[in-house]
């Protein structure tokens, strides 16, 4: 399993403005690749069912649409991200317990200091969280 996520810069700016917009709640939502390639490249922001400073859940009907939508186009979630208001970008023991893919990165982004990007990623697999590097590259550029 690769240790390394590797992601475009307007994918990150987007999920760190969707985590700005939704700020003081928390935002959610994936970014889908092909199948098998580890390769993140549709950015898809959720809504945060909850609307909750401190949780997040993937509204249910939103998230079966989106699935179906991977499915008919042979992506899978690559990049799983969710926002922390108040806290560090580490995945707490809900978002341990609640993790779900094991093939995917899950991506933090913490906005509790306005002027401060915090973004890390991890992986999470049978409750063990390994945080791994974020290599933000230009796809114009390092494609």
């Amino acid at each position: 399993m690769n240790s390394v996520l590797t992601i475009d810069s307007a994918i990150v700016k987007a999920i760190v403005a969707h985590a700005r917009r939704d700020h003081p709640d928390e935002a959610c939502g994936v970014v889908t690749g092909p199948i098998g390639s580890d390769v993140p490249t549709r950015h898809i922001p959720m809504d945060n069912a909850a609307r909750s400073m401190t949780f997040y859940e993937f509204d249910s009907m939103e998230q079966l649409r989106v699935w179906r939508e991977m499915d008919d186009n042979d992506e899978e979630p690559v990049v799983i991200y969710h926002s922390h208001t108040a806290t560090e970008a580490y995945p707490s023991r809900t978002d341990v317990s609640f993790a779900g893919e094991p093939g995917a990165h899950y991506l933090l982004v913490s906005t509790r200091e306005p002027d401060v990007e915090e973004i890390r990623s991890f992986r999470i697999v049978d409750g063990v969280v390994t945080e791994e590097e974020v290599n933000i590259v230009d796809a114009t550029v390092d494609a």
